[in-house]
C-alpha cells in the first residue's frame, strides 16, 4: 500500500509519501511528482519521507531525479537519511 498527500502552504509545497516506495508505486510517484515543481512561485518543494517504510532501487532512482531537480527532503529515521546522503553524493547535489 502507498499513499501520496499534498500539503500547500505559503512557503512550501510538501508531498507526504507513506508506505513502500517500490514498484508498482514508483511509477505513480514519478507521474505525480513529474510536474511538482511547476507553479511554486518561490516556495520550496519538500518531499516528506517520514512515513516511508521501504525504498527499492527504483524508488532511489525516482528520489535521485527529484533531488537533481532541486527538491528538498524531510525524513526522521537514520536509514532514510543515509539513503538520501548516498543519493546526494551520486548526483553531486551535496
Amino acid at each position: 500500500m502507498f499513499k501520496i498527500s499534498v500539503v500547500e502552504t505559503h512557503n512550501q509545497r510538501r508531498f507526504v509519501l507513506e508506505g513502500k516506495l517500490a514498484p508498482p508505486w514508483t511509477s505513480d510517484v514519478e507521474s505525480v511528482l513529474k510536474n511538482a515543481g511547476e507553479g511554486l512561485e518561490g516556495r520550496k518543494l519538500v518531499i516528506d519521507l517520514c512515513n516511508v517504510t521501504l525504498i527499492s532501487q527504483e524508488g532511489k532512482d525516482v528520489l535521485s531525479k527529484l533531488m537533481s531537480d532541486g527538491a528538498k527532503f524531510s525524513c526522521a529515521d537514520v536509514l532514510t537519511k543515509h539513503v538520501l546522503k548516498q543519493l546526494a553524493q551520486r548526483c553531486r547535489c551535496v
